[in-house]
């Protein structure tokens, strides 16, 4: 089972930029498709954006135009780049890993607070 532990949360001010890292203790090459997910306090956790083994892209309309997700497979590495943040955008972010078959692998999170 490959563990994710992402990193790279913190305190940003409205209209401030964070980039958020995945990082995978195997190949990233195995997962069929990664994604970010984020939860905030008292609600679900919500599906933000996919990036596919075949670089197909989709985004949360809460956050297109405004999060890249990217990948680096040598560094086995998931990305999320957040620009323009808003307050509504702070939450637990997470990725997570699919592989064919159904099984998938979870990271545990880091805290994004968007805040003046």
């Amino acid at each position: 089972q490959v563990q994710l532990v992402e990193s790279g949360g913190g305190l940003v001010q409205p209209g401030g930029s964070l980039r958020l890292s995945c990082a995978a203790s195997g190949s990233i090459s195995s997962f069929f498709a990664m994604a970010w997910y984020r939860q905030a306090p008292g609600k679900q956790r919500d599906w933000i954006a996919t990036i596919t083994e075949a670089d197909r892209i989709n985004y949360a309309d809460s956050v297109k135009g405004r999060f890249t997700i990217s990948r680096d497979s040598p560094k086995n590495t998931l990305y999320l780049q957040m620009n323009s943040l808003k307050p509504e955008d702070t939450a637990v972010y997470y990725c997570k890993g699919a592989w064919t078959g159904g099984r998938e692998s979870w990271g545990k999170g880091t805290q994004v607070t968007v805040s003046s």
